[in-house]
């Protein structure tokens, strides 16, 4: 059994997988990385097979969402730890390497998450993820280093290891029996949202999840739904978030 393997869900996103895969080939040499194409029209997976010939591919009937496409792609999954990234994430070398380190030793995390970094603005923290997801008393959203709609720069003020209430979807590590056992994103949320209902059932278990700071990846972000924009669903590519 494969021990990690790292699914990018694609939605016509060629330009994407070509500038963002190769990082995530380079950085995690020992994983299997595979791309789970949401149904696209573009040529991107004939471009995972000429340019990227170690990339597997998960072929996805239609555009099935954030949530659908995960989870058709998940149960082809058999590896003991699942990275759901991204098609916009470039990562960095080692990234890896501390949050497996951690899932090892604690049995009782279930899932966790990087420091999530800005693509574009490299010292500031980025919205999705940001240091770790938490959510108030009235069942706001928010993050270290995101509140509402403020960024907090990278000064080095959450390279801690911590408990959170929720990771990214963006960049999220998990123990894929888990994934299976709890029937994966709920997919009325079609995307976002869906990885903090998944956390918080985590958290129903018994179970924790965690923030590594040690770990980072740079997220370009809001590339299918801009920040605080109203959409509807069927505007949503949900290839990324």
């Amino acid at each position: 059994m494969t021990r990690v393997s790292v699914v990018v869900l694609n939605y016509n996103g060629r330009h994407l997988l070509e500038k963002f895969l190769p990082s995530v080939v380079k950085f995690t040499p020992k994983a299997q990385i595979i791309v789970a194409d949401n149904g696209s029209t573009d040529d991107s997976v004939n471009l995972i097979r000429t340019a990227f010939p170690s990339v597997d591919i998960i072929r996805i009937p239609a555009n099935l969402g954030f949530c659908g496409g995960y989870n058709f792609a998940m149960r082809q999954i058999a590896s003991e730890y699942t990275v759901l990234l991204n098609s916009d994430v470039e990562v960095t070398p080692g990234w890896a390497d501390p949050i497996l380190k951690l899932l090892d030793e604690r049995s009782d995390v279930a899932a966790v998450q990087p420091k999530i970094l800005s693509y574009h603005n490299r010292d500031r923290f980025e919205y999705a993820g940001a240091g770790g997801g938490f959510i108030d008393a009235l069942g706001y959203p928010f993050c270290r280093g995101r509140v509402f709609d403020f960024i907090e720069n990278n000064t080095g003020q959450y390279n801690d290891s911590r408990e959170i209430f929720w990771a990214t979807g963006a960049c999220m590590f998990i123990r894929t029996e888990l994934f299976a056992r709890l029937g994966g994103f709920d997919e009325d949320f079609f995307a976002h949202m869906e990885e903090i209902d998944l956390c918080w059932q985590l958290k129903r278990l018994g179970l924790k999840i965690y923030y590594v700071g040690e770990s980072t990846v740079f997220h370009v972000g809001g590339a299918t739904l801009a920040h605080g924009r109203s959409t509807t669903i069927s505007e949503m590519a949900c290839s990324f978030c």
